[in-house]
This record gives structure tokens, sequence and C-alpha cells, in this order.
């Protein structure tokens, strides 16, 4: 009996990728496998060179006695997308009509956009088993130049101090890293006074900071700005240490 083909794509730095084959270069894709013929071999590579670059596709397949579902190499071109750019140490596996896809992308809804493009364009005989997952990295370089420091505003305002204002410079530097990546300003305050008021605060302090962040050159479209007021401690409203933490900017990599 024949085995079903099976085509395995390693995107862009693909890491552990198994004993059968070497893990390509940062940038690279390597695709290996086996294909009934010389024809699906060369409408692969040609799909994936038309979206990687030529220069970047390592050619690992093999040509041997191997059985397609109907169409399938129809199917298989439908898979390799740009879409496949946005996952990184990312792995399309190919099993007759088994798919399975993994990797890290920058967002949640990139995630969600992948994987329904995948189902859409397969017909229901084929499975789809999803293993994409978001990226924690870019979240790291945010809060690691936050450091748990206290973006300071003026008592009681939205007026930043010059202590505040030095680390969202720091902040800046930092986004313009992420690449057009969005980001989710949460303003928060302490249990003290009116909850009305206290909401209204942290909104007008997150805006503050957003209009501080565009100034310094990051696009007001990537950044949004909501006010949490007491509802999210992280510390005791019991002591001025506690108070203080809780009187608080966050920055989250939108999802």
């Amino acid at each position: 009996m024949r085995h079903l083909v099976a085509l395995l794509i390693l995107l862009a730095g693909a890491v552990n990728a198994g004993a059968q084959t070497a893990a390509p270069q940062p940038g690279q894709v390597l695709v290996s496998g086996t294909v009934p013929d010389e024809a699906s071999k060369a409408a692969v590579l040609a799909r994936l060179r038309e979206v990687y670059g030529a220069d970047l596709v390592v050619d690992q397949i093999t040509v041997g006695q191997v059985a397609t579902p109907a169409n399938w190499n129809g199917y298989v071109q439908k898979l390799i997308t740009p879409d496949l750019k946005s996952i990184s140490r990312g792995q399309l596996k190919i099993d007759g009509s088994t798919v399975s896809i993994k990797g890290e992308v920058a967002s949640e809804a990139t995630r969600q956009k992948i994987a329904g493009n995948v189902t859409a364009s397969l017909n229901p005989t084929y499975t789809v088993n999803n293993s994409l997952r978001v990226s924690a990295a870019d979240q790291s370089v945010l809060d690691t130049t936050l450091a748990n420091r206290i973006v300071e505003f003026e008592s009681g305002k939205a007026a930043l101090t010059p202590a505040g204002r030095a680390i969202l410079d720091e902040m800046a530097a930092a986004m313009m890293k992420l690449k057009d990546r969005k980001v989710d300003i949460i303003g928060h305050t302490d249990s003290q006074g009116n909850k009305a008021t206290n909401q209204n605060l942290s909104q007008a302090r997150a805006e503050a900071v957003k209009t501080y962040l565009t100034s310094s050159g990051i696009k007001a479209e990537l950044l949004s700005a909501s006010g949490q007021g007491a509802d999210r401690p992280v510390a005791s409203n019991d002591s001025a240490d506690g108070r203080a933490r809780n009187r608080r900017i966050e920055f989250r990599m939108a999802q």
C-alpha cells in the first residue's frame, strides 16, 4: 500500500524540527517530505518562492511512491499564502488530508485570521490542527522597559511630572522597536475618593500618556487609551505604599 503524501514546511527560523530535517536559518523556509511527481514538487517550490523569495526557500523535497487526495496540489497552493509570513518559528505540515500549523504570531487577531483562512481554503474532508500561539516577546519589551516603575502625575491631576515624562521617553523608544504593533494604555487609580472621579482621572491620565507618546513619534492609530479606575488593584489600598503602586499606567500589547 502506498503512503499518503506528506509535506513539511518549516517557516522562517523554525526550531526543534525533528530528526529528519535540519532547522532552517533565520528568515529561511525549509520544505521537505515526499510528493508523487516532479510536477507537484515544482508547483510547491514555485509557490513558496513567489511568497518568500527564491533565495530563502531551501528544497529538501523528494519524489516517491505516495498517493494524493483529490486535487491535493490545488489545496496546497491555497495554503501557501502571504499569511504564512506572519508566523515565526513555525511549521506547516500537510499529511494527506490532515493539515497542522503551529508557530508564533504577533496577536490573537492574527492567529484567528490565519486559522480561519486555512480552514476556509479546504474542503470538509480535510482536518486542520491549529497550534498557533501568540508571542510573548513584544510584551516582554514593554514590561522590561517599564521595569515596575510608576509613571508619575501631579497629585489628583492628569499632568505628567518630569519623572513621568522621562519614563515615557524610554517607553516611546521601546515602542519604536515593535514595528507598528498596537499597544493599549490603561490607567489605574487607588480606591480613595469617589468611584466616578477615579474612573475619569484614570481615563484622563491614559489619554495624557497617549498624547505624550504621539508627540514623541508613535503613531496615534497604534495607541488606545482606557481607564479602569480603582477596579484592578495590584496591591492593598490599606497602605500608602500599596496605594502608590495602584496609581499606575499599564502598557499591554493589543490582541
